[in-house]
């Protein structure tokens, strides 16, 4: 006999709340239930590997949302009987309902996002103990080789960098000095991204000029604190969340489902300076960019950079504009000004403050050449991306 629904379903939400992706997932749960409600939540601060909660097996429940880490959390699911939507492993919940991310999408679209720069040579750096990183990663590679290029594969396994950092990180380097320049890397996921970053730190290599590299989830924390910031792949945690809800809600109505896995597209690629231009095969031009990169928000001049190549004026201005499509001035120019955009949205610092540490002589030069650049003021940007969610 059918379970009678309550008036106010009880819903436990087994998500962890650590990462950017799971908040916004839980944040488009709360608009569904806000929208079609009340229901009576347990929801607590999780991990991933967070143990189900023990009252779990006995509980006088109506239905649950998991992201599901371990078969033994897969288990006790089952046991209970309920009406359940898993958000996370398919292979460890069979016979569940899913939403989840369109892995397919993800590989594919990274692809593109570096064959659209220039880039010919690609990795990839995954877990092979996940199935949906190599998903993320079969469609990555099978896109790239349709254009006609190769792609070297480097699969981790999480024991390896748990055991020894350093023995992981050195392996590491050891790989990406022997890929050929410049090469396009996808990592599986953004913890993978940064190990990437710290390696190629390490090793000496220049990004993205000789390498670029892009994660997948656009975890915030983790792609602002790499250096240079990770270029990543932006989850739809929010469509995942309220779809899911809106599962639950129909097997707790005792519906049957015409649709029981639903996959949601990503959102697109956020940019950041790991992958944040076209290839550049010019050494000369390679090394300015980098130059630039490193000295434009302290005040580097043309001329210096001139110096430093042992290159006239002229020579660097028609190469990098053969290159780049920009001479070095506007090149200096455009970091200088994607580092006030970052301060602006992610600060509260002021425009003085700000235009000491990017390069300009007076906030109020700052402020003239922004407002010529962006047609808004920096003041105005500044709310208008804060607005944003």
């Amino acid at each position: 006999m059918t379970k009678a629904r309550r008036s106010i379903p009880r819903v436990a939400l087994l998500v962890e709340t650590t990462r950017t992706y799971t908040r916004e997932l839980l944040g488009g749960v709360r608009r569904y239930v806000a929208e079609h409600g009340p229901w009576s939540t347990f929801i607590e601060l999780r991990a991933l590997e967070s143990s189900p909660p023990p009252w779990l097996r006995n509980w006088d429940g109506d239905g649950i949302i998991s992201r599901t880490f371990t078969q033994e959390t897969a288990d006790i699911i089952a046991a209970t009987g309920l009406p359940t939507v898993e958000t996370r492993s398919s292979h460890l919940c069979r016979d569940l309902p899913s939403v989840g991310m369109d892995n397919r999408l993800i590989g594919r679209t990274v692809a593109e996002h570096f064959l659209n720069r220039g880039y010919r040579t690609f990795a990839t750096y995954s877990l092979h103990t996940e199935r949906f990183f190599e998903e993320r990663v079969q469609n990555f590679v099978t896109t790239v080789r349709a254009a006609g290029c190769d792609c070297a594969l480097l699969p981790e396994r999480e024991s390896d960098s748990v055991k020894d950092w350093e023995k992981s990180q050195s392996r590491l380097i050891t790989w990406l000095n022997k890929l050929p320049k410049p090469v396009g890397i996808f990592a599986a996921n953004d913890q993978m991204g940064v190990r990437l970053l710290d390696a190629c730190q390490r090793a000496g290599l220049s990004v993205p000029e000789e390498v670029a590299v892009v994660g997948t989830e656009n975890e915030e924390t983790l792609c602002e604190f790499a250096s240079p910031p990770l270029t990543s792949l932006r989850f739809d945690g929010a469509t995942v969340g309220y779809l899911a809800a809106q599962m639950l809600d129909q097997l707790m109505s005792g519906k049957v489902l015409t649709q029981r896995e639903i996959l949601v597209p990503p959102k697109g690629i956020v940019v950041r300076a790991s992958s944040d231009d076209l290839v550049i095969n010019d050494q000369l031009v390679a090394r300015a960019a980098r130059l630039i990169r490193e000295g434009a928000t302290t005040g580097v001049t043309v001329d210096e950079i001139c110096r430093k190549l042992n290159a006239s004026r002229s020579t660097l201005e028609r190469r990098m504009h053969a290159a780049l499509n920009r001479t070095p001035k506007e090149e200096i120019q455009r970091i200088r000004f994607r580092a006030v955009e970052h301060l602006l949205r992610d600060t509260d610092l002021t425009i003085d403050s700000i235009a000491g540490q990017t390069g300009f002589t007076h906030s109020h030069y700052l402020q003239a050449a922004f407002k010529e650049r962006h047609g808004i003021t920096p003041g105005e940007f500044r709310k208008d991306k804060r607005q944003k969610p």
